[in-house]
């Protein structure tokens, strides 16, 4: 990879998103067998969490386990970051002891200024404006289902979140066709907005946002969504309940769908509200395909940044 960070999927070219997902496979295929890959060893990641995690911290922390190095775990409000040290300090004196760093955080200024100051790779675990890690784990399930991913039509349907503006970029970046379905006041980010347009003038994909789920899910190869409140917006929670309410993915916006399309939701779920329990246990659902493959991917990442 040419890429020295992993903070957006529009900083990628495709030849390195294709190369993350080739390792992914490859690394995949090895874990299933039980054949070692220790690409790793005695490497060490730093992981900065000012969000709770559960697939985050576990898949990093086993993925660096599996590829034979180490991952620390500093919650921010445990550490000088909680006290007030600046990042610019933070960024350099980490770089002095680790050789990479994972960081989950509010701000997307704090993985920019993580990436600006130290000397080491830095991989954006989540902010609240973008999630590649996840988006890339989402691609990668796709195109293991279909073989492909230029030309499928991938449909997301809620909150115009981290995950619908990473899902711009990676859709835009491969060549896929990307519908986004919210209310009006919750579209995704405009200058996210911008940059997948300009992607998809160059890949041959298209990408749309509209306010009908009904149309972004006709014909869709993939239906994907999330939480209706992300983390910080617990306030708005009842608010946000009635908003959403129309984008409901449940068996009747589903139908709408290919008979083939398949079901994605990077979890936690809400049950019974962003997503029904028959379309999230059912036949098209591949949610824990998608869980598992943060594991694989992410390691991909790991191998290829923290290499020597």
């Amino acid at each position: 990879m040419r890429a020295r960070h992993l903070l957006s999927i529009h900083d990628l070219g495709l030849d390195e998103v294709g190369e993350i997902f080739d390792l992914a496979q490859e690394l995949k295929e090895r874990q299933r067998r039980r054949e070692p890959h220790r690409r790793l060893e005695g490497k060490t990641l730093a992981m900065i969490f000012e969000k709770p995690s559960t697939r985050t911290r576990v898949s990093f922390e086993v993925g660096m386990a599996q590829l034979g190095g180490r991952a620390l775990v500093l919650n921010a409000a445990d550490t000088q970051l909680g006290r007030g040290e600046t990042l610019h300090d933070t960024a350099k004196v980490l770089s002095r002891y680790v050789d990479g760093i994972m960081a989950r955080t509010f701000a997307h200024e704090t993985v920019l200024e993580l990436a600006r100051h130290g000397s080491v790779p830095v991989i954006n675990g989540l902010t609240d404006l973008l999630h590649p890690c996840q988006v890339l784990a989402d691609l990668f399930t796709i195109r293991e289902r279909f073989g492909r991913l230029e030309g499928l039509v991938i449909a997301y349907v809620g909150d115009g979140n981290n995950m619908a503006n990473s899902y711009l970029h990676g859709a835009a970046k491969v060549g896929a066709e990307l519908r986004v379905a919210t209310p009006e006041g919750y579209r995704p980010d405009p200058g996210v907005f911008r940059a997948a347009e300009t992607d998809a003038r160059t890949s041959g994909g298209r990408v749309a946002v509209m306010t009908d789920p009904a149309a972004a899910v006709a014909g869709a190869h993939v239906v994907c969504t999330d939480t209706w409140a992300s983390m910080g917006q617990e306030a708005e929670h009842e608010a946000r309940k009635k908003v959403f309410a129309p984008y409901q993915l449940n068996a009747a916006l589903l139908a709408r769908a290919r008979s083939e399309a398949i079901v994605l939701h990077c979890l936690p779920a809400h049950r019974g509200e962003e997503i029904t329990d028959e379309v999230m246990d059912g036949p098209q659902s591949a949610v824990f395909d998608e869980a598992e493959n943060r594991l694989h991917v992410q390691k991909a990442i790991l191998a290829l940044l923290l290499r020597e």
